[in-house]
């Protein structure tokens, strides 16, 4: 099966949105309370290729590019938590979002957690799937750095593939056709220039500073999904119950035979799971367009 044939159940539009003047890609689907899908390092929109269209029965997704990923802009500058906080809280205001459930893998699920800390009035609840950004590992963030690196800097295709295999418990869930477009990606030249700024964040220095530490995690007050994998390359499960003990009221799914990318790997499961926590979430008068009536902050317990 392909990307788009996964995609295809739903009526959906792909565009780029000026977004603080960064132009980002968008695929939109479906209607209903406003979900943002985040990606991690790297990444695109693609993550979420076998997620979106069972998202969009109920409703209205956005899948994004972030700053400096996939066909997104690509400023120059080192691109630590709070360019992206920004960026996206830019894309929200663009498009017209007052506040959003957001779905975030990896980096994505970093990001996602620094917005609700630091703006709960934007951020409905929260899904971290293999959360980054609670720990700093030597050896995780020299892997990260040295594979991305290696594949955007060769033209050699099987390191892309080694790049993008190194996600999944199951080489085979790193498809072809995924292969393909993060080769594209990786070689398009603003990416090749801008490789070091978007793995910045694997520099110890620069990690320390935008860490979530347990404090910041105790601050997200929102209803909050955690799913891991316990194969997951780039964290142990410790790292998924810290998160759990540290967001009070938050519920952890522990995914078997699974590595970085649960909702990819595992969508069977993982599509009724969010869909689930999502329909709990939703505040009685939730409104998610700046042109509608706010609900005040939903109280997320």
């Amino acid at each position: 099966m392909t990307i788009w044939t996964e995609l295809s159940p739903s009526s959906l539009s792909v565009s780029y949105v000026d977004a603080g003047g960064v132009p980002t890609r968008s695929l939109r689907a479906g209607s209903g309370e406003p979900v943002v899908f985040l990606h991690g390092t790297s990444g695109h929109l693609e993550a979420f290729a076998r997620n979106l269209a069972a998202h969009a029965e109920r409703y209205e997704c956005h899948a994004i590019d972030m700053l400096g990923h996939g066909y997104t802009g690509k400023p120059d500058y080192p691109y630590e938590i709070p360019r992206y906080v920004e960026h996206l809280l830019a894309y929200f205001d663009a498009v017209g979002i007052e506040r959003a459930h957001i779905v975030g893998e990896s980096l994505g699920g970093w990001v996602g957690g620094r917005a609700a800390i630091d703006h709960p009035d934007r951020v409905a609840s929260l899904q971290l799937l293999c959360a980054g950004g609670t720990v700093a590992n030597p050896q995780v963030m020299e892997r990260i750095r040295t594979s991305t690196r290696e594949a955007v800097l060769s033209d050699d295709v099987e390191l892309t593939r080694k790049r993008l295999r190194l996600l999944m418990a199951d080489p085979a869930d790193a498809t072809e056709e995924l292969v393909e477009v993060r080769h594209a990606i990786y070689h398009e030249p603003a990416f090749v220039a801008g490789v070091d700024n978007l793995l910045c964040l694997q520099d110890m220095e620069t990690r320390q500073r935008n860490i979530l530490r347990p404090g910041d995690l105790a601050r997200i007050s929102q209803p909050t999904l955690i799913v891991w994998g316990r194969k997951n390359p780039f964290g142990d499960v410790p790292e998924a119950t810290a998160m759990h003990e540290a967001i009070a009221g938050s519920q952890l799914e522990l995914f078997e035979e699974c590595g970085h990318w649960p909702q990819h790997e595992q969508a069977a499961r993982y599509n009724p799971l969010s869909l689930s926590f999502l329909a709990k979430s939703s505040a009685a008068g939730f409104s998610g367009r700046i042109s509608g009536r706010i609900s005040g902050r939903a109280s997320g317990r």
